[in-house]
């Protein structure tokens, strides 16, 4: 009887663990949207240090991030048994909220990107070159700035995994938040440690001498880092921008429901080849049309705001 109670017990742990990895994998599907932006902001975040800097710089942000979600985590937990409702319109707060930033970002790149990105050279060669700056508040200002964005983008996270999870068991819910939370800190900041240090690779790789094949090839090796960092670094930026759209104009076009019921008609007319393409250029319109509305209201917003305060 005992030996059945255990038995019993081992089966549906082990299907409740089966379930959260199911949970998990959809959840970060879902997020992997804010997980390309969040890559890019945070490798630009903490470049600028000293290069022996980098690593340790990565680690203080990182353990910024896990604190972040150890207080978002139980929080919208406590949405979830508490007000469920609430977690639909936050959802869509954040889906609104990527697509405005995904905006903001499109028209910071067109209108100010150049400018500002001489400007933050400027900087970081001036704190790195001029030793009256204090490089220790430096570097803080630098980890205190990446850990507030990852604070917002984590919120993002944990609304978006909230939401697929918000039907299921408390139990479930707790193992998928806890789960995703810890896959993305880990893949975040391991993939950004490994940015920030590319082109250290390379140009150690690069400065190998030698006429040997190996010493070549690793020169070889070198230079497509050197050339490959710069790179990486703008798809991400790309690839998180377009990711915004799509995942906010998502969340949005699948919980209202005119613009869901416009979208499955849309993509059920033009056929299974090509129907999943034009779901996602309808999520991808929804995203750009919705971010547009809400910069246009901030900017209403803080015009009248400032009229108001003179």
């Amino acid at each position: 009887m005992a030996g059945s109670s255990l038995f019993a017990l081992i089966d549906d742990i082990a299907s409740l663990l089966d379930d959260v990895s199911i949970l998990t994998k959809v959840a970060a599907k879902k997020t992997a949207g804010v997980l390309g932006d969040d890559l890019a902001l945070n490798a630009q975040q903490v470049a600028g240090v000293q290069a022996d800097r980098e690593l340790p710089v990565v680690w203080a942000v990182a353990k910024g991030s896990l604190l972040n979600k150890a207080i978002l985590v139980p929080a919208a937990l406590a949405i979830s048994a508490v007000m469920p409702s609430l977690i639909v319109p936050l959802l869509m707060i954040g889906g609104a909220f990527l697509c405005f930033e995904g905006v903001e970002k499109l028209l910071h790149a067109w209108l100010h990107r150049r400018d500002e990105d001489v400007a933050r050279h400027e900087a970081m060669v001036r704190a790195v070159v001029d030793i009256a700056i204090d490089m220790v508040a430096f570097e803080r200002d630098k980890i205190k700035g990446a850990i507030r964005t990852d604070f917002i983008l984590s919120a993002e996270i944990i609304v978006i995994t909230l939401g697929t999870v918000a039907d299921q068991m408390f139990g479930k819910q707790v193992g998928v938040l806890v789960g995703v939370s810890l896959l993305m800190t880990v893949g975040v900041y391991g993939l950004v440690a490994g940015i920030v240090k590319l082109d250290d690779a390379g140009l150690y790789l690069f400065q190998r001498t030698g006429d040997s094949v190996w010493n070549r090839f690793q020169r070889a090796v070198g230079s497509v880092f050197l050339r490959g960092a710069p790179m990486l670094m703008k798809f991400l930026s790309i690839a998180g921008t377009a990711a915004m759209f799509l995942v906010g104009g998502g969340i949005l076009s699948h919980n209202v429901g005119v613009l869901h019921h416009a979208q499955q008609a849309i993509s059920g007319a033009t056929g299974n080849t090509l129907g999943w393409l034009v779901s996602m250029g309808f999520d991808a319109l929804v995203g750009i049309i919705a971010g547009a509305l809400v910069l246009f209201g901030v900017k209403v917003i803080t015009r009248l705001r400032g009229k108001s305060a003179h």
